[in-house]
């Protein structure tokens, strides 16, 4: 049995042990010592995107919460998040949460569905969303808000939390049994896959309806859109060729703007991907579970599963495809990118690095710092690349007390042109304005990544910040997520 302890971000006193750190770890993020505050400061300066000014460099992620009812529509507890999205004083919301194109591919029975029969409520979001930015900034004219639109794909679950009704493009000799389907289950229909791009059609222009300026058509994290671009087993107008796997997007992106003309369309993506890993069953502590071992993949090379992946060695990434997809989007005409990599489901250390893994996933296999840094280097190989369009970055939460020092450094250097936070505004929703106005960090609110916001859904339960949030600490969900962790932790 073995365990692999790293240097915890939280307990680094200083500046100086945060580089030393860095430097014994061989990596380049870069960090300035101190924050420049107000209206000077790097973070706080705007940015244009066809003439919309975005009032300062922060932007929030999608962040699902589970917490929606039967039929799609918000909660009281969807509210409530919205509204700290607004009272964050990010002024970039890159589409709130994802937002279901049509029943079949909602991730979970509690995902927000847009259609007919929601829209009133998805304009009451919206509307309480710039709301509260205007009780917490004056104004919301620099204010940019889009709606993330997405198919789960793989991962749908439209009618039961356990139980998995995966529509896959092509069948992966790893992911298939992760969500049980065998060499018979059907993949979709080209004719399928032109009915779900009505889908998001009809969708754009309902959001449009509604007043958002932006659709996200969501290309990440193993979900619909982000298959097409692995489809390289796939027969029929989309898959094999990169014309052919991109053939959604480009049809989606037509469709929109036959429907929804001005409606602008942004992008987040998996730039980059690894094969799937697991927890290695050999090398565990008692009440812990295994250190994350990739798949064996060596029998499947040239690996033909992955975007952005290196075929001969899939544990490394390849940019040479995703070069083409950001020229693609570039003569598209679109300019807002969010960057992300790899997957919740799959790799979670590579999407979401955290010291502390969820529930279905694995000790972290390398110091999670080493996963920052790799989204970070490729999300500045790509800005060098495109620098007239709009980059979003990822993977900031896990620098906890250091995050807004190398937040700072990485837009002053010209390495992202937003910084994109997830799991910190559940617990700390308005570090934005902390920042930019100089009052510090609340050290007792950061984000210190339990992961207990992924076990919850992943056990069925709604996501939010257990450990800080009180809302959901002293819930019913937060004591039955208590029982949950202290059952895997005496099985284990």
């Amino acid at each position: 049995m073995s365990e692999r302890t790293y240097t915890t971000v939280g307990g680094m006193r200083s500046v100086a042990d945060f580089k030393a750190h860095l430097a014994s770890l061989g990596l380049s993020i870069p960090c300035d010592s101190d924050i420049k505050s107000g209206a000077e400061g790097p973070l706080a300066q705007p940015m244009d995107f066809n003439g919309k000014k975005i009032g300062n460099r922060f932007c929030i992620h999608p962040m699902e919460g589970w917490d929606g009812t039967a039929d799609g529509r918000p909660t009281e507890a969807t509210l409530r998040r919205w509204k700290h999205f607004g009272l964050s004083g990010a002024k970039l919301i890159w589409g709130g949460e994802a937002v279901a194109v049509h029943h079949a591919g909602r991730a979970n029975p509690n995902q927000l569905l847009i259609n007919s029969q929601t829209r009133a409520e998805l304009a009451l979001l919206r509307d309480t969303l710039i709301a509260a930015h205007v009780e917490a900034c004056g104004t919301a004219d620099d204010l940019l808000v889009g709606l993330q639109l997405t198919h789960s794909g793989r991962f749908s679950r439209p009618n039961e939390k356990k139980k998995p009704e995966p529509q896959i493009l092509y069948h992966h000799p790893f992911l298939d049994r992760r969500v049980g389907v065998d060499a018979s289950h059907p993949v979709l229909t080209d004719d399928e896959i032109r009915g779900i791009i009505d889908d998001f059609k009809r969708a754009a222009q309902i959001a449009q309806e509604l007043g958002f300026e932006f659709v996200d058509v969501k290309h990440c994290h193993g979900y619909l859109g982000h298959e097409f671009l692995s489809s390289h087993t796939r027969e029929g107008d989309y898959g094999g060729s990169f014309e052919n796997r991109t053939r959604f997007l480009r049809e989606v992106t037509a469709g929109i703007r036959a429907v929804a003309p001005g409606l602008q369309i942004g992008v987040r993506v998996s730039a980059f991907d690894v094969v799937p890993y697991h927890p290695d069953p050999t090398r565990t502590v008692p009440g812990k579970m295994g250190i994350g071992i990739p798949e064996a993949y060596r029998e499947t090379l040239p690996y033909s599963w992955g975007f952005g992946v290196n075929t001969e060695n899939p544990e490394e990434y390849d940019l040479s495809e995703p070069v083409r997809f950001l020229s693609l989007l570039r003569d598209l005409d679109i300019k807002l990118v969010n960057i992300s990599g790899g997957s919740p489901y799959y790799n979670p250390h590579v999407q979401r690095p955290a010291l502390y893994p969820p529930s279905d996933g694995y000790q972290p296999p390398e110091d999670p710092l080493i996963g920052v840094a790799r989204q970070m280097e490729v999300t500045r190989f790509l800005k060098q690349k495109f620098p007239d369009l709009i980059l979003v970055g990822t993977g900031y939460t896990y620098l906890q007390e250091f995050l807004p020092l190398v937040a700072q450094a990485a837009v002053r250097e010209g390495w992202v042109d937003s910084i994109g936070l997830g799991r910190m505004v559940l617990s700390y929703p308005e570090l934005p304005l902390d920042v930019i106005g100089g009052r510090g960090m609340q050290h007792k609110r950061i984000c210190r990544t339990f992961s207990d916001c992924t076990t919850a859904p992943r056990n069925g339960l709604p996501s939010g910040c257990y450990p800080l949030d009180h809302e959901y600490k002293q819930s019913e969900a937060g004591v039955q997520l208590k029982e949950i962790k202290s059952a895997a932790r005496r099985v284990a």
